[in-house]
């Protein structure tokens, strides 16, 4: 028979894979291309809010500092919703994240989206393989994107950047 049960993953994976999250939004939030893209391993993949797809961590940072030259982002709110193992070595992030803008004090809800990261450990430690970036639009169910918003407000009562 067949064991399909996913492997254990241990409190400090769990809390690496995270903290590399963290460092993501943090790189964001600083309006910092080569922070951002720090966490990634050298050929990591990030797939943006448009769709656009950036891959190896150069060009990601490159891609960042670009964005952030020409525009003024707003910053992250998230939320891990849960991190679970995949294989020996791989673990699923699963978060919640609104965007709001330097000039208001409310998150952006057309901008709620959310994320989801491949943590990869090879044996040097961790890294992100994959960021998926998602609008969380919900057609035809207005209650869950408020659901969503009401969720990521709750955040906005501390500072910006990613929640536990």
């Amino acid at each position: 028979m067949n064991d399909t049960r996913l492997p254990e993953l241990s409190t400090a994976d769990e809390g690496a894979v995270r903290a590399l999250y963290h460092r993501v939004l943090e790189g964001w939030n600083a309006r910092d291309g080569s922070a951002f893209a720090g966490p990634f391993a050298e050929d990591g993949v990030v797939i943006g809010f448009d769709g656009s797809r950036y891959a190896g961590r150069s060009a990601i940072a490159a891609e960042l500092s670009r964005i952030f030259a020409a525009h003024e982002t707003p910053e992250y709110v998230a939320k891990v919703r849960h991190v679970r193992p995949l294989a020996p070595g791989v673990a699923l992030l699963e978060a919640v994240a609104g965007l709001v803008s330097d000039d208001s004090a409310d998150l952006d809800p057309t901008l709620n989206a959310l994320q989801t990261v491949v943590g990869v450990n090879h044996g040097a430690g961790w890294r992100i393989a994959l960021l998926q970036n998602t609008p969380a639009q919900y057609h035809g169910r207005p209650e869950v994107a408020e659901a969503l918003t009401q969720e990521l407000r709750a955040l906005l009562s501390r500072a910006p950047g990613p929640a536990a």
